[in-house]
């Protein structure tokens, strides 16, 4: 993968949803939705293709849970952001073997959101005590959850200017 576009259509291939947003608003040129059953071979494509892993974190929606992967290109501009819901079991496949950073990082979104990451060689706590494994504190009160549309960057909507009355 030399540039954006041929990023874009190696995605075709898995296939994927693939958004291409403005990275001075969102920090990223595109976005991606996946399934937990592509994952993998969405994470071996972006290792082929001279990506490194920036992050793994979860985000709990009114519909579930998500985990936000953040990728970026070594020879050219070009960060994604990958979202993947959680199987029913609240699990995705590690990706800790493709990318040896993923380790740490899906250690500390079991810990905060209760994610188990399937075949994954070393998913002991990272930060909380082991006794406190019942405990999630990312994880959200029902009434405060939303849903994506409700946490998405968007561009406010432009308000009319009031008219001004001239004295005559």
């Amino acid at each position: 993968m030399e540039s954006k576009d041929s990023v874009i259509a190696a995605f075709k291939k898995i296939p994927v949803t693939v958004e291409e947003v403005q990275f001075a608003q969102r920090g990223y040129h595109l976005e991606i939705t996946l399934e937990a059953g592509q994952l993998r071979a969405f994470a071996e494509l972006l290792r082929t293709g001279n990506f490194y892993l920036s992050f793994v974190s979860g985000l709990h929606l009114a519909t579930g849970i998500e985990v936000s992967y953040q990728f970026a290109n070594y020879g050219f501009p070009c960060r994604l952001l990958a979202n993947v819901g959680v199987d029913a079991d609240n699990s995705v496949p590690t990706i800790a073997d493709i990318f040896q950073g993923a380790n740490w990082h899906e250690r500390e979104t079991k810990d905060f959101y209760g994610v188990i990451f399937r075949d994954h060689p070393n998913l002991k706590p990272l930060l909380l005590a082991e006794d406190m494994e019942d405990l999630k504190p990312l994880l959200k009160k029902e009434k405060t959850l939303k849903d994506r549309a409700g946490i998405s960057r968007t561009e406010p909507e432009a308000q009319p200017t009031p008219a001004v009355k001239e004295d005559a």
